[in-house]
């Protein structure tokens, strides 16, 4: 019952019906638990405490679910043992894996000393599971038949185990005697059947099932190809172990996509929202990535180095460097975003990069020529061209086009095949940034450029 609830009657307008007046006490306390779970990652550690212990046990329970596992792991940390046993009795053994998993191993004993021994064997059982597979991610509470039952004896223990031993309900699962899955029934199914079948008649047998080691990225795959609430989870032997359900697929996903943009971004993967990342920590999670980027640029200036002399005998081609290598630059970015996602939805695989190469040769000349073709336009059509770019200005713009083309190309070139490389030594191909592809083909740009340079303008301005 919500606080508003436990107030008199007579507090209640008399000039509203009564029915008015149940329906709006109960969707003040309702709107102020989700305001408060949709502001909590903003709140400081003090205010979230304060709040939280303020609020009658009902609606605590309610926002302590509704919170990640990092928030819950958060308060259970901070709060005492007698208080402590009671909100950690209040997840699902898959739940309170994941808090022991969050808070770390210190706390691992403690925790699980909280629980009743059933939990507790449960609990354990998951955590021998990494919390990125499937053991780590499924629930073994979950609803089972045996296929000799009949319907209506299915449906009568059913409801026991939804009492008592079942954390969701969204399909039945009909067992051996050694725990092997044997066939699936939907509530639908079980319920429109007569009452006197046998449950094997009904069952389907054409199961999809996960191995307990299957990675989330592909177990989230498959929920979003077959369109499924839950995915029976089994070990080696076909017994099986547990469920997965979509919501706990739907939050592993976001994670991961957070985790995927922010190594997109050159930033090392930050282990709590933001606001809450301590300002030491956000520093020294960018720091060690913008470093790298800045010594990968200081050969941008060796290689400057390089061909200084070509610069001071033409220095008009200094005023297209920066022209040059963003381009460059900007083509990798692109192919390097466009593979990683395309890899991470599954739509494209390792085997796949021979035609990945072949499309990304054809973008990047097409692409390279559509700038070329505006950079050759940019120095023809200039009012002053020939005091600014020299009379020799068609040959500048000739260098210009030819040296966009061959740098967008192999700007391309690098962001698509960068990712491949990465997966096949067993790393994440996130970490092709598109900083760090950008930082590739600025040096390598400028080798493209004053190459070209040398072979267009040689004998004429060099």
């Amino acid at each position: 019952m919500s606080e508003s609830q436990n107030k008199p009657i007579t507090d209640q307008d008399p000039n509203e019906s009564s029915e008015e007046n149940i329906h709006s006490l109960d969707e003040v306390p309702e709107n102020e638990i989700i305001n408060l779970a949709t502001s909590w990652s903003a709140l400081p550690i003090g205010e979230r405490r304060q709040k939280f212990a303020a609020l009658p046990r009902t609606e605590a329970e309610d926002l302590f679910l509704s919170l990640t596992t990092h928030d819950q792991a958060e308060l259970i940390s901070e709060i005492s043992g007698l208080e402590k046993r009671s909100w950690v009795r209040l997840l699902a053994p898959d739940d309170v894996a994941d808090v022991i998993q969050e808070i770390g191993p210190d706390s691992r004993d403690e925790i699980l000393n909280l629980l009743d021994p059933q939990t507790r064997r449960e609990v354990t059982a998951l955590l021998a599971y990494a919390d990125d597979n499937a053991g780590g991610l499924m629930s073994s509470r979950y609803a089972r038949l045996r296929p000799e039952m009949t319907v209506d004896e299915a449906i009568s223990y059913l409801r026991i185990q939804a009492k008592t031993q079942v954390e969701t309900i969204y399909y039945a699962y009909v067992l051996d005697h050694n725990q092997v899955l044997l066939g699936v029934v939907s509530f639908r199914e079980l319920f429109a059947a007569n009452p006197s079948k046998l449950v094997r008649e009904i069952m389907k047998t054409d199961v999809i099932k996960i191995p307990v080691n299957l990675d989330q990225e592909q177990i989230g795959r498959i929920f979003s190809q077959q369109n499924l609430m839950a995915l029976p989870v089994i070990n080696d032997d076909g017994q099986m172990q547990g469920i997965v359900t979509f919501d706990d697929v739907a939050s592993v996903l976001q994670e991961e996509a957070t985790e995927d943009i922010q190594k997109l971004g050159a930033v090392e993967t930050l282990d709590a929202p933001y606001l809450k990342t301590s300002l030491f920590e956000l520093i020294r999670k960018r720091a060690g990535w913008l470093g790298i980027l800045f010594i990968g640029e200081m050969f941008t200036a060796s290689a400057m180095g390089f061909f200084q002399s070509e610069i001071e005998r033409a220095v008009v081609l200094a005023l297209f460097i920066p022209l040059i290598i963003s381009s460059g630059g900007n083509s990798g970015s692109q192919a390097s975003t466009l593979i990683i996602r395309a890899m991470a939805l599954g739509e494209v695989r390792p085997r796949d990069w021979w035609r990945v190469l072949m499309r990304e040769l054809l973008s990047g000349l097409t692409l390279g020529a559509f700038l070329g073709t505006l950079g050759i336009l940019r120095i023809l059509l200039w009012p002053s061209r020939e005091s600014q770019y020299g009379p020799h200005y068609i040959y500048v713009a000739i260098t210009v086009a030819v040296s966009i083309i061959g740098v967008v190309l192999w700007g391309t070139i690098c962001g698509s095949m960068l990712p491949f490389l990465l997966k096949k030594m067993d790393l994440d191909p996130a970490t092709a940034s598109a900083p760090g592809v950008a930082t590739l083909v600025d040096v390598t740009g400028l080798v493209i450029y004053f190459s070209v340079a040398s072979f267009f303008l040689k004998g004429i301005i060099l």
